[in-house]
């Protein structure tokens, strides 16, 4: 295993300079740049030249990317062109934010998406499984955005009940609770799709197992139907579970884009929404370095947990 992942992190060290490189790319590629920001009828070309310079902006692209790559060795993410702050300052205190908002929902998607793609399963084709179904492809199906303007219309602008925007209430120190009351919608929205998506791979993987020859041979010896689901089918099929939940860490850690603009939440799917608009260079990369290292990982521990999972696999 040890041997495993050695090989797996030396892969990765070309994997995520191919990734810079091509973020990097893309990103000079598209209309517009930080000295755009800046244009206007006060501002003189000298002065636009002058930010150019002092920016690195007036070299070329591969010049500027082994430029910033040389920083990043050095530990350093550079500085936001918009906000002048250090941008792994700026990344660690938006961080915590999504992690506490995606976390979440993501906790809560699971705890119930289980039981219910579990009880879909045993239940082929009754009134509870097509209803569950059905609530599934609806949660998938509705668009985030649409979701949570439907949300905020009715728990903030009809009942007046809860905030709709921010992490805290302004000028109001109300503690952990105060957070907790504006966590609640964007946890709906995100705990909606979530729940929808992994319902149907959990329903999917049990009806697989449900027919196998070994459970039919379990039920033929007297085993009880409780023990005969919960023991041996649900740990055959912990494997496309752990796939699924594999592939929503790395949403844990970069955010929501559309959910934290919509409700201003000070994650880092806001953070990079922002550094995009404005053109800030050194922010979008550092944000898609975070990304790509977190996929990475996540891929990583996605496969120890298989041989954990399942003790036959074996790596090499």
């Amino acid at each position: 295993m040890m041997r495993y992942i050695v090989k797996r992190i030396l892969i990765a060290i070309p994997v995520l300079i191919g990734i810079t490189i091509l973020d990097y790319g893309l990103m000079s590629l598209a209309p517009g740049t930080p000295l755009s920001m800046m244009m206007g009828p006060r501002v003189s070309q000298a002065a636009v030249d002058l930010r150019a310079e002092q920016l690195g902006l007036n070299q070329p692209v591969y010049l500027q990317y082994f430029s910033w790559l040389r920083e990043l060795l050095h530990g350093n993410f550079g500085y936001s062109i918009t906000t002048h702050q250090p941008v792994a300052e700026m990344i660690a205190s938006h961080l915590q934010p999504t992690v506490l908002l995606m976390g979440t929902s993501l906790l809560l998607g699971l705890l119930l998406a289980v039981p219910i793609g579990v009880y879909s399963a045993t239940h082929q084709y009754s009134a509870g499984d097509y209803t569950a179904v059905s609530l599934s492809f609806l949660g998938t199906s509705i668009p985030n955005f649409f979701l949570a303007m439907i949300l905020v219309f009715l728990f903030t602008v009809k009942l007046n009940v809860l905030p709709s925007s921010g992490m805290t209430t302004l000028g109001v120190s109300g503690g952990g609770a105060d957070v907790l009351r504006h966590m609640i919608l964007p946890v709906i929205v995100l705990t909606t799709f979530m729940t929808g998506w992994n319902v149907r791979y959990i329903r999917s993987s049990m009806l697989e197992i449900l027919e196998q020859d070994y459970l039919r041979t379990a039920r033929a010896k007297g085993v009880r139907e409780f023990w005969v689901i919960h023991r041996h089918a649900m740990r055959n099929a912990l494997i496309p579970i752990v796939t699924v939940i594999g592939l929503q860490i790395p949403m844990v850690f970069s955010g929501a884009v559309v959910v934290e603009q919509v409700f201003s939440w000070p994650g880092l799917g806001l953070l990079t929404m922002t550094a995009i608009m404005t053109r800030d260079y050194p922010t979008i990369m550092a944000v898609s370095l975070l990304s790509a290292v977190i996929v990475l990982v996540s891929n990583l521990v996605t496969d120890i947990l298989y041989a954990v999972v399942d003790p036959t696999i074996q790596y090499r």
